[in-house]
């Protein structure tokens, strides 16, 4: 298991310079290296646009939307791990609807303790979706593959007379015989037999 210092890049959005000056030290101790910080909902969109963030933090309310809307967009276009820190008079409803969402909601005021452990399961979660990322890409790799694979037996079948089991040895056959994968031989038959 690798155990090594993970960096994170994040996103603040907040409007209070109070709330950014006290963030920072808490986020530099967990890793996080501060790509931005807006204060208002529209910019935090385009950032969003322009590069990846591992999460998101929003501090309510922003200098043109209260931010739930934009925990409620993000977290319906990317697998970003979003905080959202909400007055307490508006903690329950918003945290019954979001947290559904895979929203992590805080009341505020809070503490740098509650905040620490925040940013700690927002880490330990992140890490865990790039994980199951790496895994999707994988599975779709290998699909893709196969796909490629059944396409060139298919065409083996049809213009070379060949039944399936045969073009499957062949495919394989060729691979190992040049060094090839079977995925890169499979594309020099789709190739050769294209119109």
């Amino acid at each position: 298991m690798n155990l090594e210092k993970i960096e994170y890049s994040v996103l603040i959005v907040s409007n209070s310079e109070k709330f950014n000056d006290n963030i920072s030290p808490v986020l530099k101790e967990k890793g996080v290296f501060l790509k931005t910080v807006v204060g208002d909902g529209s910019t935090a969109r385009r950032k969003i646009l322009e590069d990846n963030f591992d999460f998101i933090i929003i501090n309510s309310p922003l200098k043109d939307e209260f931010g739930t809307k934009l925990a409620l967009d993000i977290s319906a276009k990317s697998n970003v791990g979003i905080l959202l820190l909400v007055k307490a008079e508006h903690f329950t409803e918003i945290n019954s609807r979001l947290s559904q969402l895979g929203v992590m909601v805080l009341s505020k005021p809070t503490t740098t303790l509650i905040v620490n452990q925040s940013i700690s399961l927002l880490c330990a979660m992140r890490q865990r979706i790039k994980r199951m990322e790496q895994k999707n890409a994988t599975l779709e790799e290998k699909m893709e593959e196969i796909r490629i694979v059944n396409r060139a037996k298919w065409i083996l079948i049809d213009f070379q007379n060949m039944d399936e089991n045969t073009a499957h040895r062949f495919i394989e056959k060729t691979a190992m015989d040049l060094c090839k994968t079977k995925r890169e031989v499979a594309k020099e038959i789709i190739d050769k037999f294209s119109v």
